[in-house]
């Protein structure tokens, strides 16, 4: 029940900002897309700060973890799932 709580605040907190700042809601395609790039942008800035607090490195934790959340995987990496192979053409599927 909290996350729906939570997530009922947040979006009254946007709807507050939206009115604020005179956008319409639902907003514009363009002004939409911004919005959800700054909350993965954000979401991520937690972990950044808890690992330059713990003085982990954070660099590498830039590049990998949040580049993966915020783009999603990449083409040609290897966290891409591998093309499925084709079924086998002899008859009866054996060679």
């Amino acid at each position: 029940m909290m996350p729906y709580l939570l997530s009922l605040g947040a979006g009254i907190l946007v709807g507050v900002l939206y009115a604020l700042l005179g956008v319409r809601s639902p907003a514009p395609p363009t002004i939409a897309l911004i919005g959800l790039l700054g909350m993965l942008v954000g979401e991520q800035a937690v972990p950044v700060v808890k690992r330059l607090i713990a003085g982990q490195p954070v660099l590498a934790f830039i590049q990998n973890d949040c580049a993966r959340h915020i783009l999603g995987p990449q083409a040609g990496s290897s966290a891409a799932p591998e093309a499925a192979t084709p079924p086998d053409s002899t008859p009866g599927g054996r060679a």
